[in-house]
């Protein structure tokens, strides 16, 4: 077996021990919200009546709200949550937020070739209806449209850059190693494709919190603290209830990602895999000349076992990835974020990305779980009668999408014929992951298969080229 870059220049030790050392155990974008943006929500409390419930305040379930009172501003929104808005992925993902509904090209052409240019279409126009809506409800989030660099970081890399220049639109650019190090300093980098509009970075937990704020001077309710445990379709109205209440709907979405579904139907059809991510301190102005990077694009390697990393508008990087943890029992639990190991690696990493930058310290780490299906996209439908919606499953790419899942859910709702509810990705739901003991082998055999494709060339062995072959083959 091989080695990667990571492995042969790796940093001393003591460079990874000091910048570790400091590191608050906590999420950087939550901790930067303004008190405005973090007012006290009350808990639902008694009976209530709305003409729509939204399960979740993270991005599914408030786009959902705004899009829905755009439909139709008379509308009574309710919005349950069960801690506080924005608080699991939708604050503390890494703020990429792209125009790819299917996970990549590659992954949209492998399942829906036949709609991948429709696909593609769709999920540009809801990138740039993104960028428009928060201008139209001012939303800060920080939006930066800078599009996305895919580094090459070893010699097998450099022929999928090439590869994937062969679909690439006209706002998309091969960097060499010159060209790509002339822009971004970094002794890994061999190549890379800079896709110009396909991205932007922004403040995950302002975007979360900018549109509740927004749902919420147009006339919704958002509820936090307040669990749902039960949702009851037996009458003429969808009941929702919680441990000191209950909302009365004509209907309900749910948008609660990773975590269990309340329809049995969907319990198998995601797991939670844990991403963790380092914040580094404000680079000095002449720590960035060191760097470079002045377009200021979300940056991703090509591994199977991939880095994203971006700067934030107060001059630090976000460094995060590699690592996907998943744990028995697809049990979401606050114990598993906290992974020492990940952050060391990721400080490595880091510093053999930019070892110009040795002596920078990380002022926090955190951890979160991802709601992966088994298309690595997410997944729609109805059920109790139509009267109730869901979406999940978006495997780290959720902050564009999410916004499409909203539409999608609308549709489906109002029982609408349109250009999405008609794409084969949304009417056929994926295979579901098989029931214990058989995910954590399968998942854990799959990551190991993974890192050593990495070690190999890129080479995929058996097990992956069969699940390639069965459609559920994934190469990142």
């Amino acid at each position: 077996m091989g080695t990667t870059v990571f492995e042969r220049l790796r940093p001393a030790s003591t460079t990874i021990a000091h910048s570790l050392t400091d590191a608050r155990h906590g999420v950087f974008w939550l901790d930067d919200l303004p008190a405005d943006l973090t007012p006290d929500r009350p808990a639902l409390s008694g009976e209530q009546t709305a003409d729509l419930v939204v399960v979740g305040a993270g991005y599914t379930g408030l786009w959902t709200a705004m899009l829905a009172l755009r439909r139709d501003p008379g509308l009574r929104v309710a919005i349950v949550e069960a801690a506080t808005v924005g608080w699991a992925a939708s604050g503390r993902n890494g703020g990429f937020c792209e125009a790819s509904i299917t996970h990549g090209y590659d992954n949209g052409l492998s399942r829906w070739p036949d709609e991948i240019d429709t696909l593609e279409r769709l999920g540009m126009e809801n990138l740039d209806a993104f960028e428009a809506d928060l201008a139209e409800w001012g939303v800060d989030a920080q939006f930066e449209r800078v599009g996305e660099l895919d580094v090459a970081v070893e010699p097998h890399q450099l022929e999928w850059l090439r590869e994937e220049m062969e679909h690439a639109g006209p706002d998309s650019v091969f960097l060499d190693e010159a060209e790509v190090q002339a822009s971004i300093a970094s002794p890994t980098y061999l190549g890379a494709v800079w896709h110009r509009r396909n991205n932007a970075i922004l403040h995950p937990a302002r975007l979360a919190a900018g549109l509740a704020r927004a749902a919420e001077e147009r006339g919704a309710t958002v509820y936090e603290h307040s669990r749902v445990t039960g949702l009851d379709t037996s009458g003429a109205q969808v009941r929702v209830t919680t441990a000191e209440g209950a909302l009365i709907a004509d209907r309900v979405v749910l948008a609660t990602n990773v975590f269990p579904s309340l329809l049995k139907r969907n319990r198998l059809m995601t797991v939670p895999v844990y991403d963790y991510v380092l914040m580094t301190e404000p680079l000095t102005a002449e720590q960035w000349d060191a760097v470079g990077w002045r377009d200021r694009q979300g940056i991703g390697d090509m591994a199977n076992q991939f880095h994203y990393y971006r700067p934030t508008q107060d001059g630090r990087i976000l460094f995060g990835g590699y690592d996907a943890v998943y744990h028995y029992g697809r049990r979401v639990r606050a114990q598993y974020e906290d992974r020492p190991e990940s952050w060391e690696k990721l400080a490595s990493h880091f510093f053999t990305t930019f070892p110009q930058l040795e002596g920078l310290t990380f002022t926090h780490r955190w951890a979160g779980a991802i709601d992966t299906s088994t298309q690595f996209c997410a997944f729609f439908g109805t059920a109790r009668g139509g009267r109730v919606a869901y979406a999940a499953g978006f495997t780290g790419l959720g902050v564009g999408a999410a916004r499409f899942a909203g539409e999608v859910m609308l549709d489906l709702l109002a029982g609408e014929k349109t250009e999405r509810t008609e794409l084969e990705m949304v009417r056929k739901r994926p295979l579901p992951f098989p029931p214990e003991p058989a995910a954590a082998i399968g998942i854990n055999a799959t990551r190991w298969s993974l890192d050593r494709a990495d070690h190999n060339g890129g080479r995929r062995n058996l097990l992956l080229k069969t699940l390639d072959a069965v459609g559920l083959g994934f190469d990142s």
